[in-house]
């Protein structure tokens, strides 16, 4: 085959419009997003079907190709609605289908050929045998399962045609189940993991209980706080990207439809200077690695890419250091900058502005003003459009941002 070693896509979370204009804003090649139906985030705020064309334009008008999920296991009535559905995303124009199961993959063939095929996380991939045979059948692309390590996705590589496409999960949450296929949540909350509704009951806080002394709750952990038996960190691989490439990955997924605007911004907006830094040879700029520090998260580790993780007991909270305050929706050469609040803050209070390709830049908040131009020490009004000098002109979706410890206590 080919040079394994190219430059990856970059691949983005949008739950959302307003997070996929943030990760568009901040640097995804492509962007994955989902319908309202037979995703696997159904608590995402996806997008209907009068709004998905909408999306796709304004991905393809900024160059970015759009990937949409349709990777639930469906039973025979939702199958029974599949070709329909998978009509309307042809005509939307999305570039590609999300697939897990064999019959979606056969529909999506038929109802919606323009679409190319990827071969979702869900179908576990896990070996260049199984590859192969997707690509048999007219996949694109497969998205390995996330319990692989380097050698085997390097072996994987090796094994299958140079024009399947190879994409990983490098960035996010990751599932305590063999990639993500688990039936704890139906069974203990009624939601169902396979059609996006899990209730992530991996991350409860368990004890153990002896059948003839009910009630009575015997400890399982090492302190006071309890421990988290099935809890996994989050993947952070922004520090391996020169690895990535070496195996010959084509695509390199962040995890995060559900997560936030904020999220989708600085995680895309770091890996896109890392991965730039790294094709081109650069040293990395560690200010952009430090940035995923700056979101919320769980304790990272590296998955299963240099072989077994391990379990973290100690708990299932997030780290919340950072907190948005405000967004640039317009500013002027001067720096004058025209925001709309977040959260509340007040002048005086050390801020730090980041946006698209702007490292981030700390000073203190000076006084504002209203749009009627009245003097303004502290906006308060959700969502209230502000003016505010900052140090330098920024683009818009720049962010304003506050260090506050948000983490759960």
């Amino acid at each position: 085959m080919a040079d394994n070693r190219r430059k990856p896509e970059l691949l983005s979370p949008a739950g959302d419009m307003e997070k996929l204009r943030m990760a568009v804003a901040y640097g995804a090649d492509a962007v994955y997003l989902a319908g309202t139906s037979f995703g696997m985030r159904s608590f995402a705020g996806n997008f209907p079907a009068e709004e998905l064309p909408r999306a796709v334009r304004y991905a393809h008008d900024h160059g970015v190709r759009v990937h949409c999920t349709v990777n639930t296991m469906p039973r025979n009535d939702e199958a029974e609605r599949l070709p329909a559905y998978l009509e309307t995303l042809a005509e939307a124009g999305v570039d590609a289908l999300i697939v897990a199961d064999l019959g979606a993959f056969s529909l999506a063939g038929r109802y919606a050929p323009r679409c190319e095929r990827h071969i979702s996380t869900q179908a576990s991939i896990s070996n260049f045998a199984a590859a192969q045979a997707w690509y048999d059948l007219g996949a694109k692309r497969v998205i390995l399962a996330r319990e692989l390590s380097l050698g085997e996705i390097r072996e994987i590589r090796e094994k299958t045609p140079a024009d399947l496409e190879i994409e990983t999960f490098v960035h996010g949450a990751m599932c305590v189940s063999y990639s993500g296929r688990c039936l704890l949540s139906n069974y203990m909350t009624g939601r169902d993991s396979n059609r996006g509704a899990c209730a992530q009951p991996c991350r409860y806080q368990y004890a153990l209980v002896e059948e003839k002394r009910p009630g009575e709750y015997f400890p399982i952990f090492e302190d006071e706080k309890g421990t988290y038996i099935m809890n996994s960190r989050d993947m952070c691989m922004i520090d391996h990207v020169d690895d990535l490439m070496d195996a010959g990955v084509s695509s390199l997924k962040i995890e995060g439809r559900a997560k936030s605007a904020y999220y989708a911004a600085i995680v895309t907006g770091a890996y896109r200077h890392v991965i730039d830094d790294v094709a081109a040879g650069r040293p990395v700029d560690q200010v952009w690695r430090d940035e995923v520090e700056h979101v919320s998260h769980r304790h990272y580790s590296t998955g299963f890419y240099y072989g077994q993780p391990g379990q973290y007991y100690e708990d299932s909270r997030y780290i919340r250091d950072w907190q948005v305050v405000a967004l640039v929706t317009s500013c002027d050469a001067s720096g004058m900058a025209t925001m709309a609040l977040r959260n509340k803050f007040s002048a005086g209070d050390q801020v730090e502005i980041v946006g698209p390709n702007l490292r981030p830049v700390a000073f203190t908040a000076p006084k504002m003003r209203d749009m009627d131009g009245l003097p303004l020490t502290e906006p308060k009004k959700p969502q209230m459009t502000f003016q505010m000098q900052l140090p330098c002109q920024v683009p818009e979706w720049s962010i304003l941002r506050i260090a506050r410890d948000l983490s759960a206590k």
